[in-house]
């Protein structure tokens, strides 16, 4: 059996399991608690180098990540229901959509994310035990990140800055959905799923800009999105939920 090895509260994670629940496939689930930085971890880093969650392990010393790459494995191991386009030229727009979201909005959703869910923990370290956190941190991009919410926390005009940009998304979906209920193509796709973490956050952080007099496809488009078997399956929670239940445990 696969195992997932994965964030509850990460985006990327969030659209693998969505993936998965949507194609009815079995695997074993396994939480990585990034305030400690399992993720860090040597045994993490053989299956993910790039130290960011989610790693699906195929079979022993198979690994894959990157949520894009993994999805479009998954829907090619696993035809049905298909969650790509047939049309190649459609088929290139889900990617190039796919991959907006990963360079538009993701930088901007970690400003917010980390600085409610990481900060509070890492703002506590010594000296020592930040810089020894920060040498096990593969990339310069998260090493700058992890230091920013230990030693500089993001300002209140910088989430305010990362929200706007964040909100570029439900206005590009809105023209998207023009011509159908679903991104790409008048069908369901993996499009679809690469939103769908970030209008859970964004309907949490400005649910304002999912009312129907702003973006009123992208209301319809969500209401839809949260009626399907998968969205429970895949456990896209609040986030303050989440966080409130771990602070009681």
């Amino acid at each position: 059996m696969m195992k997932l090895f994965h964030g509850w509260l990460s985006s990327a994670s969030r659209r693998v399991r969505l993936c998965l629940a949507e194609k009815g496939m079995a695997y074993e689930s396994v939480a990585i608690d990034m305030g400690r930085q399992e993720h860090h971890a040597p045994e993490f880093l053989a299956m993910n180098p790039n130290g960011v969650v989610p790693a699906l392990m195929l079979a022993p010393g198979r690994f894959l990540h990157e949520s894009s790459t993994i999805c479009e494995y998954l829907d090619e191991i696993q035809p049905t229901p298909p969650l790509r386009p047939e049309d190649p030229y459609e088929r290139a727009q889900m990617r190039n959509f796919v991959r907006w979201t990963d360079e538009h909005c993701l930088p901007h959703l970690l400003i917010l994310n980390w600085s409610l869910a990481l900060q509070p923990t890492a703002s506590q370290w010594s000296d020592d035990e930040l810089q020894a956190k920060l040498a096990r941190i593969p990339t310069a991009e998260r090493r700058e990140a992890w230091l920013r919410i230990a030693r500089r926390p993001y300002t209140e005009e910088e989430k305010a800055a990362a929200l706007t940009k964040l909100l570029r998304l439900p206005a590009r979906m809105e023209e998207m959905l023009a011509d159908g209920p679903w991104l790409v193509g008048g069908r369901y796709s993996l499009a679809d799923i690469a939103a769908a973490p970030f209008i859970a956050r964004l309907a949490e952080l400005a649910p304002q800009a999912l009312a129907a007099g702003t973006h009123p496809r992208v209301e319809a488009w969500w209401q839809a999105m949260q009626q399907r078997p998968a969205f429970a399956a895949a456990r896209l929670e609040r986030f303050d939920a989440v966080l409130a239940a771990r602070a009681a445990a």
